[in-house]
């Protein structure tokens, strides 16, 4: 049976991604940092599933929880938003953004990554952002963050390439979830009709993405940049 560790489970494309997985039949190892018991719950729809509470941002948790785990494929989701402008950015809200949206990507994939290269055999897939692409006024953090998982993806696809890993991202538009609960009925409004698709993104348009990434369909596919966004870039 495969396996797959998602982090960021808990709810959004995180629990989208995990109920894809486990509907395919894979073991679902569920992440998240505080949300543990809508892990749990999320836990009973998927039989064969393990919950795993630690903060990506954490290099030293990572390691001592997945050091010997046996993980075939990693999705790298967790990831918190901030909407400020630049300069209104305080200490300890830059060094949470990092932490989780680069850091924990960085932690995650080192530790899984020894065993892959053994195995020869194994792919990640970093969930990243349109505005990683394009760059977002009052998201100038979260898209620099962003923007280097891309280069992050790229980079390490082409070192691993040859043991026979694959790393691919994807790149959400505006996706209905709770990320995105503080968009006023306007602001949606003005969004949807940029969006040639003219509806916001599912979850489980995301997830269906990433399975695909994940799958054996894709086998010929490394250093790639999805765009799941209905159009608007």
């Amino acid at each position: 049976m495969k396996t797959v560790l998602i982090t960021g489970a808990s709810r959004g494309i995180g629990e989208a991604c995990a109920r894809i997985f486990g509907e395919k039949g894979w073991k679902v190892y569920l992440n998240c940092r505080n949300n543990v018991q809508m892990l749990e719950e999320l836990q009973k729809d998927i039989p064969e599933s393990v919950v795993l509470p630690f903060d990506v941002s954490d290099k030293k948790a990572v390691h001592h929880t997945l050091n010997d785990l046996h993980i075939d494929c990693l999705v790298n989701n967790a990831g918190i938003s901030l909407f400020s402008p630049f300069d209104a950015v305080t200490d300890e809200q830059e060094n949470a953004l990092y932490g989780t949206n680069l850091f924990g990507v960085l932690n995650c994939s080192r530790a899984v990554l020894p065993g892959m290269i053994r195995r020869k055999s194994g792919c990640i897939i970093n969930i990243s952002s349109m505005w990683g692409e394009t760059g977002g006024s009052c998201e100038v953090d979260y898209s620099a963050a962003k923007g280097a998982v891309i280069a992050f993806t790229k980079a390490l696809a082409k070192e691993v390439g040859p043991s026979d890993i694959r790393v691919n991202c994807v790149c959400p538009g505006v996706i209905d979830t709770d990320m995105n609960a503080h968009l006023s009925v306007a602001d949606v409004n003005a969004l949807v009709e940029e969006i040639p698709l003219e509806r916001l993104g599912r979850a489980e348009d995301v997830a269906e993405a990433v399975y695909f990434l994940a799958s054996e369909k894709a086998s010929y596919i490394t250093g790639a940049v999805l765009d799941v966004n209905g159009g608007i870039i």
